[in-house]
């Protein structure tokens, strides 16, 4: 949520950085700039009724002490009474119609992201390794798998339906391998602490991350319970020290999270609806940091450096990319996207998406620090993939793959994989 401090005092610039998303948000800052100035007149309005209403009181004191009539003044602070009452009513109307604007407005892109339209726009940072050169054509994931028979897509649709996947034997202990892999090189290699969070989340926690109000159709609901199915471990991780204020000293906090994720916009029309590069549910695992504004942009570029690192270790070939303006996520000030190459399909695919949010989510989930001046201040939050499992089983599957059909895998997967590095059909 954007900070109504900055709106009141530099609406244009406020106005000119949303027009630069493109998304027609640049509207709403007329509109949010008028409730705060009736706002501010409505708490004027009482206040000065309120002083007047104490004055008034011990005026009413002092001419009972000496037995003078009161009723008078007793009949005019009565109205004066009804007249504060409305008012802030009004205030409390006032003050949720203003922040329900608020929290459908999107995050304010940083100074040093470039402006664009969409995908096409965003600036290639940098990549690392080569693509893999095959002396054969290389298939795509869903055939090796099903011809392994380690994927099983036509089960998982008679189970759940279009855009699930069955993981089965290796490929189910593939999986599992790669979380432990993961949370593994996070926790011992880069200094998170591990958190197994709930799946269900509460309307709050996901207020409080910005994927509602503005995105409530995107998200699979217990409509009975008011609780979400986590669409990211971002959501919980990031909700635990909501209402809270930390110690500077305690920043930054590192925390990653394995969870299932579950999205409702999986194989949208037009989209990529094949094999397991869009589904409903896939898992990921999930750094979240908690950070002092003077040095999260600072700690942005160690977590993609923490998520570069899986790639790397795993030999997989990627490229890095800062997102422009227009193609940014709601709640992000900046975001790098990491592209992990698919030979089976000629095709980068996002691995990873790594964001500071600054202020804008400890703002709606009231997330504080006290400084070292004893001021009580936002954390900055940062989230990052480290990473999303489906598509990195895609990238190893298609980037493993040998000419007789076997996916021989990297070494260090083998201690995960009880010791085995291939997979051979049956």
């Amino acid at each position: 949520m954007l900070d109504i401090k900055l709106i009141r005092d530099n609406p244009d610039a406020v106005r000119k950085r949303l027009a630069d998303r493109g998304r027609g948000d640049e509207a709403a800052v007329d509109k949010i700039a008028a409730l705060d100035q009736r706002r501010r007149k409505l708490v004027s309005d009482s206040d000065a009724l309120k002083a007047l209403r104490n004055i008034v009181s011990k005026e009413i004191g002092a001419l009972k002490s000496k037995g003078q009539d009161t009723s008078d003044k007793v009949a005019a602070m009565k109205k004066v009474g009804d007249d504060i009452a409305a008012l802030d009513r009004d205030i409390t109307a006032t003050d949720e119609e203003l922040r329900g604007i608020l929290l459908t407005i999107p995050n304010l892109p940083h100074p040093s992201v470039p402006e664009g339209k969409d995908a096409a726009d965003n600036p290639e940072i940098r990549q690392w390794g080569h693509k893999p050169e095959f002396t054969f054509k290389p298939k795509p994931h869903w055939e090796i798998g099903e011809a392994l028979d380690i994927l099983d897509f036509p089960r998982a649709t008679k189970i759940s339906g279009s855009g699930f996947i069955l993981y089965k034997g290796a490929g189910a202990r593939l999986e599992r391998g790669l979380i432990n892999f993961l949370l593994d090189l996070h926790t011992r290699g880069h200094g998170y602490m591990e958190i197994f969070p709930p799946f269900l989340i509460n309307r709050a926690s996901m207020i409080g991350t910005g994927q509602l109000p503005k995105f409530e159709e995107d998200m699979y609901r217990l409509r009975d319970d008011e609780l979400y199915l986590a669409p990211t471990a971002e959501v919980p991780v990031s909700n635990i020290h909501r209402d809270e204020i930390l110690r500077h000293e305690q920043l930054p906090l590192y925390y990653c999270a394995y969870t299932p994720c579950f999205r409702r916009e999986a194989g949208a029309a037009g989209k990529e609806t094949r094999g397991m590069i869009r589904v409903h549910q896939f898992d990921k695992v999930e750094m979240v940091k908690f950070s002092h504004p003077d040095s999260s942009y600072d700690e942005l570029e160690k977590m993609v450096a923490n998520a570069e690192k899986v790639l790397q270790l795993l030999g997989l070939h990627y490229r890095v990319i800062l997102l422009c303006t227009g193609d940014m996520g709601f709640a992000s000030a900046k975001t790098y996207d990491i592209e992990v190459w698919a030979p089976g399909q000629d095709a980068y695919l996002e691995v990873s998406s790594c964001s500071n949010c600054e202020d804008f989510q400890s703002r709606r989930a009231n997330i504080r620090f006290k400084d070292k001046d004893g001021k009580n201040r936002f954390v900055h939050l940062l989230n990052g993939s480290g990473t999303a499992l489906a598509r990195l089983f895609v990238a190893l599957l298609e980037t493993y793959q040998q000419a007789d059909g076997s996916v021989l895998l990297p070494e260090i997967l083998a201690p995960y994989l009880g010791g085995v590095r291939t997979i051979r059909g049956k």
